[in-house]
């Protein structure tokens, strides 16, 4: 029997190429959630993700969903009918943000950026003085368009004019990838998911709330507009698994909390600063060959440009759907754009995770493979 052929690269913005560590413990025996091996893996999980956001105490929720889900957490945990919430939309997954906060009921202002660029400062700062806002949600790296928000900068903003608003956090394509620092910056909720730069496989959504939020929610004058996503509900769970106890509302996704358990113990292992740097090189690598293949990034300027993905613009001579078939020919799965009526004019490449902080080639593969199918 011949061996099976190489597979291809899985470089998209997530799901992303796990170590074989993760894939083995994503792939162990039957488990129940009241194991102590489980029990114990499950409270290092909560732990590790503080560290991971850079917070002494916020409470980090881990359900079985997608990334979105904490969409949905964020908007039925703390808003109520007809309250204001500034969204900052540089992309698909701003404006989707949007329509989540809609759909429970808040009244949304977007602030949009065009594709490429973000919203400059002093916007934000006359947005958030123009009337109260509950919540103002910033998506740190938009998946769709490769664009870093500037978390810090509307962190300082809120607390100069509207200290009460609470600062949200799309982090899905950005944790662990994208400097943020929870407690320093004054960030009231982060959403994440499993897939990206926390480096194992989709099924987690991950959302990790400040003591100020978790205030906010028990002040609610209605009943949480939710079951599943209410955190009345999952609290009790999260504090019961981390005290190394067992408690019950829904079953945990058993072995895909083995595999987060063991990325985060291995990307821990010298703390965040060694794999926010080696994000940073990598990107830095991707954007020098995208120069050289005489090509521009989506993102406008060099201090907009995510580190876990860069998205690319094309020559008028080549669409997407001409190149993606090529890149897998040569061995990498690459993704196409998903911004309305330019869908076909950039792809986009993931480098995050193992992928940017180990010595294992795929980023030389990517790039090797990206440059001959161009030509």
């Amino acid at each position: 029997m011949s061996p099976n052929p190489p597979r291809p690269l899985c470089m998209i913005p997530g799901p992303v190429e796990m170590s074989d560590a993760v894939l083995q413990a994503n792939s162990t025996p039957a488990t129940a959630h009241t194991d102590p091996v489980f029990v114990e893996a499950f409270g290092q999980v909560i732990e590790k993700l503080r560290t991971v956001v850079g917070t002494a105490d916020a409470q980090p929720f881990v359900i079985a969903g997608s990334g979105t889900l904490g969409w949905d957490q964020t908007a039925a945990n703390l808003v109520e009918a007809g309250e204001n919430v500034l969204v900052l939309s540089n992309g698909y997954f701003g404006e989707g943000l949007g329509d989540c906060m809609e759909a429970y009921g808040a009244s949304v202002t977007r602030l949009r950026a065009d594709a490429g660029q973000r919203q400059p400062l002093a916007a934000v700062a006359q947005a958030l003085r123009a009337k109260p806002y509950k919540l103002v949600t910033v998506t740190q790296v938009d998946t769709s368009t490769g664009v870093l928000g500037d978390v810090q900068g509307v962190c300082e903003l809120v607390r100069e004019h509207s200290p009460d608003t609470l600062v949200v956090v799309d982090g899905v394509c950005a944790t662990a990838a994208e400097r943020l620092y929870f407690d320093r910056w004054g960030v009231d909720v982060v959403v994440t998911a499993s897939q990206k730069a926390l480096g194992s496989p989709p099924g987690i959504s991950v959302v990790v709330a400040s003591q100020k939020a978790l205030r906010v929610l028990r002040a609610r004058a209605t009943p949480v507009p939710a079951y599943y996503v209410s955190w009345a509900r999952w609290l009790p769970i999260m504090q019961s698994y981390e005290a190394r106890a067992v408690k019950y509302f829904a079953t945990p996704c058993v072995q895909a909390i083995f595999a987060l358990n063991t990325s985060l113990t291995d990307m821990l292992a010298d703390g965040m600063e060694p794999v926010f740097a080696a994000h940073e090189r990598t990107a830095a690598r991707v954007r020098a060959a995208v120069h050289a293949w005489g090509l521009a990034t989506v993102a406008a300027a060099p201090e907009l440009c995510a580190n876990a993905m860069t998205a690319v613009w094309l020559p008028e001579s080549i669409q997407a759907a001409d190149l993606l078939p090529k890149l897998k020919a040569r061995g990498i799965v690459a993704a196409g754009g998903i911004l309305a009526g330019q869908a076909h004019r950039y792809f986009r490449l993931g480098h995050m995770g193992i992928s940017a902080t180990r010595d294992n080639g795929y980023v030389d593969t990517m790039l090797k493979a990206a440059a001959e199918a161009l030509e």
